[in-house]
Formats: structure tokens, sequence, C-alpha cells
């Protein structure tokens, strides 16, 4: 019943941007940190950026830094990523995650995730 679901995936060229949400529901999401990670075929899942329960606090991957922007709105328990200057590079599954802790722990809620491809 616990559940994050995960929106705004699609297609773009390079340079463009998209805007993805994830909401949780089915239990409270009360000082929990959460974070985008990703997926491209073939790789492993790799972080993305997270941000804390407050919103306070964010880290990014190198590879998206200065062009990503994760958000919170915590009476909404909704999380959102910003992307622009997208490249294909950028192309894969992103999933959402919570976990209790924000510098590291077991990510214990994962989305379904959505798929963005970014096109030459």
């Amino acid at each position: 019943q616990v559940q994050l679901v995960e929106s705004g995936g699609g297609l773009v060229q390079a340079g463009g941007s998209l805007s993805l949400s994830c909401a949780a529901s089915g239990r409270a999401f009360s000082g929990y940190a959460m974070a985008w990670l990703r997926q491209a075929p073939g790789k492993e899942r790799e972080f993305v950026a997270v941000i804390s329960w407050g919103g306070s606090s964010t880290i990014y991957a190198d590879s998206v830094k200065g062009r990503f922007t994760i958000s919170r709105d915590t009476a909404k328990d909704t999380i959102y990523l910003q992307m622009n200057s997208l490249k294909p590079e950028d192309t894969a599954v992103y999933y959402c995650a919570a976990r209790s802790t924000f510098r590291s722990g077991t990510w214990a809620y994962w989305g379904q995730g959505t798929q963005v491809t970014v096109s030459s």
C-alpha cells in the first residue's frame, strides 16, 4: 500500500528540459530523505540527487550539477526533478526513492520508474 509514483518522463531533444514528479502515498514520510536515481540500459542504477526532509540540504551527482534541480513539497509528500540542458547520456529510467537517513543508508521505498529519452 506504500507507493511512490513517478510521472513526467518522455522524449526530448538534446538541450531541452523535462520536469519529473514523485508523489508518495500509503504512509507518512515525515523525516525521510527522498531522492532520484536512474538506470540506463545495461548499466547499474546510479544516484542522481537527494533532498532532506525539510528541503534545506541537497546533494547532486557530478554529472548533473548545474543542470538538474531537486525540490520538495513536504505538505504533499512530493519531490520534483527539474532537468535542463538535457544530454543523450541522461537517457534512463528515473526512479524515486525514500529512506530515513540523508547522507547514507538503504533506500527503503522505490517507485516504478519513468522513462526519460534524450535524442541527439
